[in-house]
């Protein structure tokens, strides 16, 4: 591992270079910011070796672009594309990013908007139940976010005009954009051939589909063959850094094994820079700095900190013993989102003709519910009369807009919290995992200005800050 050999005084530049590496699969000149690549590309040699080494990925660093290659063990939905105004994109929205870079891989130097709005238009009407019309406002803003994502990461760049324009009116605005193609062709190189798939299942590590011969060398566990411990290390090793927290129920004995290994997870410590926290069920990272988690928790903000009183009350409630115990349940088994994405695939054309293997697998394996794991249920009825609670409490430091929708605050907070993996979400309520109890004993500080005198010279109300939630 290349980063022993790195000198003491270097190795905080080193483990900063890792974390961007990891955080950002796309480095470009001016994303994420206009030191991240200069950064890369110093470490770029030690980086592809100790990245390949520990995670099995493929690390590629050009003048312009630096590119991480994960290697896919799950499907995880907790990253979605944004807007700049942090809206999560819709299925037309990423459907006109997937045109758009097809359409921008085919034109020269420079696009209009309005001449890559024709490309898409034409291309979405092949494509059943997707359409552009520029004449329908919600379409012309649905791809114009579209453009903004492409353009944050440097594929295209404004060279004149303005998209917003183009949105409120495309016959009286205009926009100019400078295609850089190294940052296009960097931007989408699947390892498989999207098209010769018929099951998601297929981009995931350890499938029986066809492997793109460059990344034959890190080492896939295929499905039937005897697992690899060097890659189950890996594997090991990649849920640390793409997972808020990795419980041993969710891992075979092998996996098991390696992850209680020290040095598992002080290679990635190493690496990194974070610092883990071992529990009985499992182990997460810390990550101090914040460049490597995409939620920090805890946080600002009214949906953090609900979410983080919620969570104190729920370690409250299972450990309570003068409260009626709970029901148990373990958690489900199903990969539903793989079903979900599969039911999309066309069932004929291209799909169908290109593809010359059968479905692969399902690599989950549903076990005996009495011999899994059980948790603890809390039900929704409960959470409510909690956010009531916080809302009466706390509510006057709130935004504006979560003080008179307690439900949206609650739904907001708890899906925090199953992104983070401190609950799971289910039908009627959520399952409480382990890693929650790290939050138990939350205090909370309401800060309370002073009364300042007016300009009128009478005294105005006191006025409240946003609360202090701590851990």
């Amino acid at each position: 591992m290349r980063a022993r050999e790195i000198s003491s005084l270097a190795l905080n530049s080193y483990q900063r270079a890792a974390r961007v590496a990891l955080s950002n699969h796309l480095v470009t000149a001016t994303y994420p910011d206009r030191i991240a690549l200069p950064l890369l590309r110093r470490w770029a040699t030690e980086l592809r070796e100790d990245l390949l080494e520990l995670f099995g990925y493929r690390f590629e660093v050009t003048e312009t672009t630096a590119r991480l290659f994960p290697v896919i063990d799950r499907l995880d939905y907790s990253q979605p594309a944004r807007t700049p105004s942090e809206r999560v994109f819709d299925r037309r929205r990423y459907a006109y990013l997937a045109l758009a870079l097809a359409a921008l891989g085919r034109a020269g130097n420079q696009i209009t908007l309005s001449e890559l709005a024709d490309h898409v238009a034409t291309e979405s009407s092949q494509v059943d139940g997707v359409e552009l019309t520029t004449d329908r406002a919600s379409d012309r803003d649905a791809f114009v976010d579209a453009i903004g994502w492409l353009a944050t990461r440097g594929a295209i760049s404004l060279a004149d005009g303005d998209a917003t324009g183009w949105a409120n009116n495309p016959t009286a605005g205009e926009a100019l954009y400078d295609i850089d193609r190294s940052v296009v062709v960097a931007m989408f190189r699947p390892p498989r051939a999207v098209q010769h798939l018929r099951s998601i299942r297929g981009l995931l590590a350890g499938s029986d589909a066809p492997i793109d011969p460059e990344d034959s060398d890190l080492g896939h566990i295929e499905s039937g063959r005897e697992a690899d411990p060097k890659e189950t290390l890996r594997a090991v090793r990649r849920a640390l850094v793409e997972h808020p927290v990795v419980y041993l129920d969710d891992l075979d004995g092998d996996a098991r094994t390696a992850l209680t290994a020290s040095r598992t997870v002080a290679d990635v410590e190493l690496l990194t820079g974070l610092v883990a926290e071992r529990r009985a069920e499992g182990v997460a990272l810390i990550d101090t700095s914040g460049r490597l988690s995409d939620h920090r928790f805890p946080s600002t903000g009214t949906i953090a900190q609900v979410a983080l009183l919620i969570a104190g009350e729920i370690s409250d409630r299972v450990v309570d013993p003068d409260a009626p115990a709970l029901t148990t349940h373990p958690l489900p088994a199903s990969d539903l989102l793989v079903e979900q994405l599969d039911d999309a695939i066309p069932g004929g054309g291209i799909f169908g003709d290109l593809a010359d293997f059968g479905l692969p697998a399902d690599p989950t394996t549903v076990e005996n519910s009495a011999e899994r794991t059980q948790y603890p249920l809390i039900e929704d009825s409960w959470l409510v009369s909690v956010v009531d609670d916080l809302v009466d409490r706390f509510g006057r430091t709130f935004a504006a807009q979560w003080q008179t929708d307690r439900d949206g605050l609650r739904i907001r907070a708890i899906a925090l919290l199953h992104r983070l993996r401190l609950i799971h979400s289910v039908s009627g309520g959520v399952l409480v995992l382990p890693v929650i109890a790290r939050y138990r004993d939350v205090m909370v500080s309401v800060r309370d200005r002073a009364p300042q005198d007016s300009l009128f010279g009478t005294e105005q109300a006191p006025s409240t800050d946003p609360s202090e939630v701590e851990a």
